[in-house]
């Protein structure tokens, strides 16, 4: 269990599975499909999840596209003592998008936890940026956009199985439940804040609703995601 919980922490596992040729080859293309500097990376309104894999670590949270009757389609995602996600291979270029864009809304939090511990480490809404460490594995780097259930919006903590992960709390508290929430966030100056490094590429995207820790249950709906040159809302 410890092992499984250290790759979901910064999706090694799902990384693991490419060689270096292949993701050369996918990497160009993917930034074929860019175009005036704006990158669709999840097309969930249009039935769309091509591309997305599912990898699971403890259990499956279930995803499925239903509509949403004030947001359309979008991807739903259930949860009970579960741990898998949803995982996109693709190679971003943050010179020129360097922003991620992305909207989600959750049904509830869950109670009496800790994400800054190990038993804890349970979120109902996350989105990964993966940058990968190639041949050097440990270099692996993670960022993880989170919905606390108990750390305040603007929180940063390292993740209790790997200091690789940092975990970010852009909203929290029940205050915003059952409300779509919208974020636009600089990818490229978090990893250069919380990394010290400057780092132009990533690798992977993931989407992962997970209760395996807790044993509760999360039912979370997300939006389309997009990579632009600049911010598409104030948060």
């Amino acid at each position: 269990m410890p092992y499984l919980q250290y790759w979901k922490s910064v999706i090694r596992l799902f990384l693991l599975s490419i060689s270096p040729v292949l993701f050369s080859a996918f990497a160009v293309s993917s930034a074929a499909v860019i175009e005036s500097h704006q990158l669709q990376i999840g097309l969930f309104s249009q039935g769309n999840i091509e591309g997305w894999e599912n990898r699971s670590f403890t259990g499956d949270t279930e995803y499925t596209l239903v509509t949403d009757s004030s947001y359309g389609k979008v991807l739903k995602a259930s949860s009970h003592a579960a741990a898998s996600g949803l995982f996109r291979k693709i190679h971003i270029d943050l010179e020129q998008t360097p922003w991620i864009n992305w909207a989600w809304k959750t049904e509830q939090l869950y109670s009496n936890l800790n994400e800054t511990e190990k038993r804890g480490d349970d979120f109902v809404a996350r989105l990964y940026i993966v940058v990968d460490g190639g041949l050097f594995f440990w270099n692996t780097k993670a960022l993880n956009y989170v919905w606390s259930s108990s750390q305040a919006t603007g929180a940063v903590w390292p993740n209790p199985f790997t200091s690789n992960a940092t975990m970010i709390a852009v909203e929290s508290g029940r205050s915003g439940i059952n409300q779509w929430q919208h974020y636009s966030r600089n990818v490229r100056e978090d990893l250069r804040k919380f990394t010290g490094k400057d780092i132009r590429f990533i690798d992977a995207i993931a989407i992962m609703t997970d209760s395996d820790n807790s044993g509760q249950k999360a039912t979370t709906y997300y939006g389309d995601l997009s990579f632009t040159s600049h911010s598409k809302t104030v948060r």
